[in-house]
């Protein structure tokens, strides 16, 4: 295989983007895998990845992916919503609410906050 160059890794994060578009998310974690393994701190990369890897069904590499971006950017409300879905998914609804409340707290998205329930904390009946 040539050597990667700085052109080849935008190349392949963007021909991913168009595959996730797409739908064929398995081919876009083809592309992505040398970015990330070229640049392991790119973080927007890891971010595509995490979404490929949910459209595939793959829910513990999504989860896995999504908690990267996490540690790097906590208040990334996109990565906490989707790693809500992810964990909603996978039958685990306490730890998914847990990120949907993080992701509406961090942006009052109307779709984070639908996943939020913030009204079902209206105590006892």
């Amino acid at each position: 295989m040539p050597d990667r160059t700085p052109e080849t890794n935008v190349i392949d994060y963007r021909a991913a983007e168009q595959l996730l578009a797409a739908r064929d998310p398995r081919g876009a974690v083809k592309l992505l895998d040398p970015v990330i393994t070229a640049h392991p701190e790119n973080t927007a990369a890891r971010l595509l990845r995490a979404r490929a890897f949910f459209m595939a069904a793959q829910l513990r590499a999504a989860e896995l992916e999504f908690q990267v971006v996490l540690e790097r950017e906590p208040a990334n409300a996109f990565a906490h919503f989707a790693l809500g879905r992810t964990l909603e998914r996978a039958s685990r609804p306490t730890e998914a609410q847990r990120h949907f409340r993080l992701a509406a707290a961090l942006d009052a998205n109307p779709e984070y906050l639908r996943a939020a329930r913030f009204e079902d904390d209206s105590g006892p009946s």
